[in-house]
C-alpha cells in the first residue's frame, strides 16, 4: 500500500478497527477513511454502494461486525447472523464493483468445529459440527470467507481472510452481559475490589448510576458479591488471547505483503486461503481469572457455577502459515493484562 492511497476501515471505533487505525497512522499513512454508524448504516445496500462509489477507496479493512461474548452469542442468534451477513455482502460486493484493489476481511477462530483438532489449522474448516453458543456468528463469517473467494476465483479481485482470535484491548468491550471472557473478567473483579473496600463513589461512577442500593442490585444480579463472584461454567475451557495491537499489526503486514495469488497457488480446488492470526499458546479459563485477580489485586473467591455452559472446550490456533509468513506476536498475556487493566482504570 502506498502511503497515499485511500484506506476504508469499516468499524474503526471498535477493538479490531481502531487498532488497526493506529497501525496504520503509525506507519504514516495519510487518507484513512472512516465512517460511524450514525454516518453510514452498512446494513443498508443503497448507503453502502453511494459511499464506495463517492468515497473510491483504495483498500478495504472489513472490521465492522456485531459481536459479543458467549451470553450475547447465544441470546442474540438472529442478530448476530442478519447484521454480519447484511455488513459482509454489502461491502464485499460493493468493493467489487468499486474496483477496490485489496480488501482483508477480518473473521474469528469461532468457525472451526467445536471439536477441532488443536491446535486448530486453516484446514480444519467445515470439518465439523460448530460450537452451538456462537453458531449463526461462525456461520455469517464463514460465509464472508467464502465470498472472498469467490470473487476472487469469479472477478479477479485480491480479497482475502483473516481469522483473529480472541483480542483484547484498547477500546474493548467491558460491558456486563455482552463483553467477552477477558475484559468481563477484569471490570467485574474491579467491581468486586471496590465493593469490599465499600467505595460507593467508585462503583456510582463505574456503573453511571446515583443509587447506591440499585447499583448493589445491578451487582448481586452479575454474580459480584460482598466476599465473592461467581463465574460462569467450569473454568477449564482453554482460550488463545492476542493483544489487539499485535493483531492489526498482523493485518498491516498481511495487506502489503500478501495476496490471494498467494495464498491458492498451487491448489487445483481453491478452499481454506484465510490466514489464522495469534499467539500459538492458551491458557485454562480458571488460570486467566487468577492471573487478573492478581493484577487487580482482588481479595475475594471466585465461584465457578457448573451449571452454566462452557462453550468449546478448547480453541488454539495453529499459527504456522502466518509465521511462514514472516510475522509473529510481541506482547505476551503476562504484559498485555496489566496493560489492559491500566487502559480500563485510567478510561
Amino acid at each position: 500500500m502506498d502511503l497515499n492511497a485511500r484506506i476504508f476501515v469499516a468499524g474503526h471505533r471498535g477493538l479490531v478497527g481502531s487498532a488497526i487505525v493506529n497501525q496504520l497512522k503509525k506507519q504514516g499513512f495519510k487518507h484513512i477513511i472512516m465512517r460511524t454508524r450514525a454516518q453510514l448504516d452498512l446494513t443498508d445496500q443503497m448507503a453502502t454502494a453511494r459511499f464506495f462509489e463517492q468515497e473510491k477507496p483504495d483498500y478495504v479493512f472489513l472490521a465492522a461486525a456485531s459481536v459479543g461474548g458467549i451470553v450475547a452469542n447465544n441470546t442474540y442468534r438472529a442478530d448476530f447472523i442478519y447484521q454480519n451477513l447484511m455488513i459482509q455482502n454489502n461491502v464485499i460486493h460493493q468493493s467489487y464493483v468499486a474496483g477496490v484493489k485489496k480488501l482483508l476481511f477480518l473473521g474469528s477462530t469461532c468457525i472451526y468445529p467445536k471439536m477441532a483438532p488443536q491446535p486448530m489449522p486453516e484446514d480444519s474448516l467445515l470439518t465439523g459440527p460448530l460450537e452451538y453458543t456462537n453458531e449463526p456468528y461462525a456461520i455469517a463469517k464463514i460465509a464472508g470467507i467464502k465470498m472472498c473467494e469467490s470473487y476472487n476465483l469469479q472477478y479477479g479481485t485480491n480479497f482475502i481472510s483473516v481469522m483473529p482470535t480472541n483480542l483484547y484491548g484498547p477500546n474493548d468491550n467491558f460491558d456486563l452481559e455482552k463483553s467477552h471472557v477477558l475484559p468481563a473478567l477484569i471490570r467485574k473483579m474491579h467491581l468486586g475490589k471496590l465493593l469490599m473496600k465499600g467505595d460507593k463513589k467508585a462503583i456510582l461512577e463505574d456503573l453511571g448510576v446515583e443509587d447506591y442500593a440499585f447499583a448493589k442490585a445491578e451487582l448481586h444480579q452479575h454474580g459480584i458479591f460482598e466476599d465473592r463472584i461467581h463465574l460462569w461454567g467450569t473454568g477449564n475451557p482453554k482460550r488463545e488471547f492476542l493483544w489487539s495491537e499485535d493483531m492489526a499489526s498482523a493485518c498491516v503486514f498481511l495487506m502489503n505483503k500478501v495476496g490471494f495469488k498467494d495464498l491458492s497457488q498451487e491448489m487445483d480446488e481453491v478452499r481454506n486461503t484465510h490466514i489464522n492470526i495469534g499467539t500459538g499458546e492458551d491458557v485454562a479459563i480458571n488460570q486467566l481469572a487468577e492471573m487478573i485477580k492478581t493484577v487487580v489485586g482482588y481479595q475475594g473467591q471466585l465461584c465457578w457455577d457448573e451449571s452454566k455452559p462452557d462453550g468449546t472446550p478448547r480453541k488454539l490456533t495453529d499459527v504456522t502459515k502466518l509465521h511462514q509468513l514472516g510475522w509473529k506476536h510481541k506482547i505476551q498475556l503476562e504484559v498485555g493484562l496489566e496493560m489492559m487493566y491500566h487502559h480500563y482504570t485510567e478510561n
